[in-house]
């Protein structure tokens, strides 16, 4: 049976989750292992936390987080999309003990406060409006533990002119002001917002791309 995807304002990409584990890597040029085992790296992972990962796709990133963990000490890496065929393909390929994907939306997440140890989120924000960032942002914050990390890696001011020229065609040719919203550097300010300490910036990738860390207080 067919998982429903959930309602939201956000972009829902049901219609690429039969070829994302094929885009996916292109879209970051070959380069999706490494910023992932970079990412997994700010994490800091001990075998008994509880991660959630942010519009999770189909899991190749809570896939790798999940290797980390040891379900006999209670860790588990949580994946949520609002895409319900994006779930249904991380289940089938990813899915174990250790590795669990729920069909939600960033915005109202249903874990209980103060859930999980660490909250990470790759290119997933540039795909949501300006007031779902913040409601996203709002409830990683409640979600996550005191000390927890927050990692994120997404679409951010371009740095160089290929950076520049890729991120404002993709602005434009998919139609979507929600990256003119990353472009014009709104993320870290609303990380802040959200209660966060301000985000380190830890790298960018392409020109486009920028790693964010922080902590919740």
């Amino acid at each position: 049976m067919s998982l429903e995807s959930i309602p939201t304002r956000g972009r829902t990409l049901d219609y690429a989750a039969g070829v994302y584990d094929f885009c996916e890597p292109m879209l970051l040029f070959g380069r999706e292992k490494a910023i992932n085992k970079r990412l997994v790296g700010l994490l800091e992972i001990e075998t008994s936390h509880r991660i959630l990962d942010i519009g999770c796709g189909t899991g190749v990133l809570s896939k790798r987080i999940a290797d980390e963990l040891d379900a006999e000490t209670g860790g588990i890496s949580v994946g949520i999309d609002a895409s319900g065929k994006m779930i249904e393909g991380a289940r089938k390929k990813r899915g174990s003990d250790v590795s669990r994907f729920e069909v939600a939306a960033a915005e109202k997440l249903p874990f209980e406060n103060e859930y999980f140890d660490s909250v990470v989120s790759t290119l997933f924000f540039h795909h949501i409006h300006l007031d779902l960032k913040e409601r996203a942002l709002s409830e990683a914050f409640r979600v996550l533990k005191p000390g927890g990390k927050l990692v994120i890696s997404d679409m951010h001011t371009p740095t160089n002119l290929f950076g520049a020229i890729l991120s404002h065609a993709s602005r434009w040719i998919l139609f979507q002001p929600q990256i003119g919203e990353n472009i014009r550097g709104v993320m870290p300010g609303l990380i802040k917002a959200a209660g966060f300490l301000s985000p380190e910036y830890v790298t960018t990738y392409f020109g486009y791309i920028t790693v964010f860390s922080t902590i919740k207080p």
